[in-house]
């Protein structure tokens, strides 16, 4: 995984509740083992008609907005627990997902694959979208060390939980495999001192 410290980038907003994992990612388009190429099909369904056309009412689709943040409505991430959707999210770009509450199953898949899901109060998640639709160029500022979403437009300086760990990890773009072999010295030395001749 890539290293995450800092964000400062605009957003994409996407006002919708109780956005699934099917609708992330179609359950179609699951049969790939690799990562690479999932962004391809990130909300097929509504990115495209069904005659495989570009949705043009569908925001990802309009050059209005861009960014690696992705504004969304509450819930986001509910129902199957799909890797495949944080995969979906990762490969189209998306480092930080914004929402007022996470599906607990997507939460770990997106912070497991460099993803940072923070959860802001629902009043202040109305308001962020309000002003992303007034302002497309608004711009984000993320600080993981410090746990703090900084919108200055808006004087909205929020901070967010996460979990010690997974910061960790993001800090230093480990996954958990990463983390063991980070600690191998450690592990080497705690084997040589306990091992019985």
């Amino acid at each position: 995984m890539q290293k995450f410290t800092t964000l400062t980038s605009t957003a994409v907003p996407l006002p919708i509740e109780n956005i699934d994992t099917d609708q992330i990612i179609p359950a179609r388009f699951l049969k790939a083992t690799d990562k690479k190429g999932f962004g391809e099909n990130l909300f097929r369904d509504w990115r495209y008609t069904k005659a495989g056309d570009l949705n043009p009412n569908f925001v990802l689709n309009d050059t209005t907005y861009s960014g690696s943040v992705l504004v969304a409505g509450e819930n986001f991430g509910c129902g199957s627990s799909r890797e495949h959707a944080a995969w979906a999210l990762e490969d189209y770009g998306f480092k930080v997902i914004i929402s007022s509450f996470f599906a607990d199953i997507f939460k770990g898949n997106a912070l497991n694959n460099g993803i940072l899901p923070i959860i802001i109060p629902e009043d202040k998640l109305k308001a962020l979208l309000r002003e992303i639709h007034a302002q497309p160029k608004i711009q984000f500022h993320v600080d993981l060390e410090h746990q703090e979403l900084v919108v200055e437009d808006l004087g909205l300086r929020e901070k967010f939980e996460i979990d010690p760990y997974k910061k960790m990890c993001l800090i230093n773009g480990y996954d958990d495999i990463d983390f063991l072999v980070s600690k191998s010295e450690v592990i080497a030395a705690f084997e040589k001192q306990n091992t019985t001749v």
